[in-house]
């Protein structure tokens, strides 16, 4: 029985078409390749005309470690339900288990890629989507790993409830414009569970960043929206929930940050909008440091941070106004729902552990104690512009 039915080409082991290289020479603009169940030992493809092609009962693409598996050339193609395994690491190209390369209305759908040295590769694509897929990585040192999904020189890409873990950045994006991030699960990366650069107008929403090195880093951007995220247990020595170095007219809006080593790190950062995210259990939950000027921050909540807000200059622009601070002690005489008397959320202690880090293991000694409730009395250290003049007595709806 011959493999090729009406513009249905099938891959199966014993045909005519045993292959999926044969396949795709077989194909003609169009078609769609289904491949059988089974193991097929193959790498170097080129897909270089407009085909669907379709694991069916998960069919698994072994390459020999050498090459790009499967390397997509002709715009409108479409790869979904296949198991893609074993890139090896390479010093002088970037190995993937799907490259795309220069090309259009491509979707990478529901595949599953396993110790691959890049996972997805993005080169100059655009109208793209990759969606549903599972990247995981083979959990080597941060300079023997590459990225499990990793866009450059892309525009208006769609990655979507994608999961992705083990690899040196989960998701990285350099010079990528007008694209969006939904529903991703990025978690045990060495380095970032997001890495945007030079990327701007980009969005990412409800996207979970758990055990990474660090959560995510936006650097060099402008106007990203960050809104319904989760930054979670991204903790070290260097660790950020969420590292904002050198951007300017974005907004994070209803994040949560919870139990990161420093929940949002601030450099260079300037007319951001902070608006309706809970910061719990962080060491350090908002780091602003003097050179990010005239952001706001507004309806936040914030509990349980060893620190809420640290800074390394007494001179601010950035301001905050009407969020809940579980340390405030003030009083709404006229019931308005925001505290009378206005609160300092830097904390002197703070301070000093920024001009002296080892002098944090005081942190919960009578002696620091003494300090915060000496600053409270007579503030003359902390920032004076760094006062929320409208303190929440209560925590905004949905705020832990």
């Amino acid at each position: 029985m011959s493999a090729l039915l009406l513009g249905i080409i099938l891959v199966r082991a014993g045909t005519n078409v045993p292959t999926l290289a044969a396949a795709i020479a077989r194909a003609r603009p169009g078609d769609t390749i289904v491949v059988e169940p089974g193991l097929y030992r193959e790498s170097g493809l080129v897909v270089n005309k407009p085909v669907l092609i379709r694991g069916r009962g998960n069919p698994v693409i072994e390459g020999a470690g050498d090459h790009t598996i499967l390397r997509v050339t002709a715009n409108g193609v479409s790869i979904e339900g296949l198991v893609i395994r074993r890139v090896d690491p390479s010093n002088v190209e970037e190995r993937a288990g799907i490259r795309l390369d220069s090309v259009r209305a491509c979707s990478i759908r529901g595949n599953r890629l396993e110790n691959a040295f890049f996972g997805i590769y993005g080169s100059a694509i655009a109208d793209c989507r990759i969606s549903d897929n599972q990247v995981i990585g083979p959990g080597r040192a941060e300079q023997e790993s590459g990225n499990a999904i990793h866009l450059w020189s892309s525009r208006e890409v769609t990655v979507e409830g994608n999961r992705v873990e083990g690899y040196r950045d989960g998701i990285y994006l350099e010079f990528v414009r007008g694209s969006r991030l939904t529903g991703n699960v990025s978690q045990g990366n060495s380095r970032y569970g997001l890495h945007f650069m030079f990327s701007d107008s980009c969005r990412y929403e409800r996207n979970a960043f758990v055990a990474n090195g660090a959560g995510v880093a936006v650097m060099y951007t402008h106007q990203v929206t960050m809104i319904g995220n989760r930054f979670e247990r991204n903790r070290g020595q260097a660790a950020f929930g969420l590292l904002l170095k050198d951007i300017s007219d974005s907004r994070l809006e209803d994040n949560q940050f919870d139990a990161n080593t420093v929940a949002l790190h601030m450099e260079g950062a300037n007319r951001v909008v902070v608006t309706g995210n809970r910061f719990t259990s962080n060491g350090w939950a908002v780091r602003v440091l003097a050179n990010s000027q005239d952001n706001r921050f507004e309806g936040n909540s914030f509990v349980g941070n060893a620190f809420d807000v640290a800074t390394n200059s007494r001179q601010s622009t950035s301001t905050f106004t009407g969020n809940y601070w579980d340390r405030y002690r003030g009083y709404d005489l006229d019931r308005d729902g925001f505290g009378d008397a206005p609160f300092r959320p830097v904390r002197l202690f703070s301070l000093v552990v920024e001009q002296n880090e080892p002098s944090l293991v005081l942190l919960r000694s009578p002696f620091v104690d003494l300090l915060d409730a000496a600053e409270r009395l007579l503030p003359i250290l902390t920032p004076e512009t760094l006062v929320d003049k409208r303190p929440l007595l209560r925590a905004p709806r949905g705020a832990s």
